[in-house]
């Protein structure tokens, strides 16, 4: 419940022209998909791909923000939803100050990814569904978490004991078990050029 005596200030600088001066449309790129399906990795790819163009972003991560802003949440399905309303908002302020965001999260639940869409201006939230089967990130187990949830060491697990509700409309699919990084990579940076968020 908000505060009466709380009350917005506009800044004389906008969104537009911390975009401009950046030469850049800010956006943020939302990595969705199940543990070990590669969301970290191509986020990564894609900054560093960036980088080298002279874009400026950042990167949220989820182990990293879990270990300062999120410390203290768990895995319960209403503390993913805190999670993620959280990554919403403090990436909303990244894209007022001009940045192009790029977040790596399972958020395994479809209503929140779009509670955090609707938090944004149309077009600023792009959707990249790592599409990778559940079996190829078994396989993977790059931290050894489906071992342990499958052992019962961790509970609600996404995949495991914990559903993951794949997206139904994503702006860009990654299927990784079917394609290079540098072919994924290419894949984003193409649709950002195209879609006017950065220059050719």
């Amino acid at each position: 419940m908000s505060n009466k005596n709380i009350v917005w200030h506009d800044h004389n600088i906008t969104k537009k022209q911390r975009s401009a001066i950046k030469q850049q449309k800010s956006c943020l790129l939302w990595f969705t998909g199940l543990s070990g399906s590669g969301k970290s990795t191509i986020a990564n790819a894609v900054e560093a791909k960036l980088y080298e163009l002279n874009k400026h972003t950042y990167l949220l991560d989820g182990d990293n923000i879990r270990m300062g802003l999120n410390r203290g949440l768990g895995f319960s399905d209403e503390d993913r939803i805190e999670n993620i309303r959280r990554i919403g908002e403090v990436a909303k302020l990244f894209l007022d100050a001009g940045i192009i965001v790029l977040s790596a999260f399972i958020s395994p639940f479809r209503k929140e990814r779009d509670n955090v869409r609707r938090l944004l201006e149309d077009g600023e939230f792009i959707e990249v569904y790592i599409e990778t089967p559940l079996e190829v990130c078994e396989q993977r187990d790059p931290k050894g978490l489906y071992k342990k949830a499958k052992s019962g060491e961790i509970a609600n697990f996404t995949g495991i004991s914990s559903p993951y509700e794949a997206p139904k409309n994503a702006e860009i699919v990654i299927k990784t078990d079917k394609f290079a990084i540098e072919e994924s990579v290419e894949k984003i940076i193409d649709y950002l050029i195209k879609k006017g968020y950065i220059d050719a």
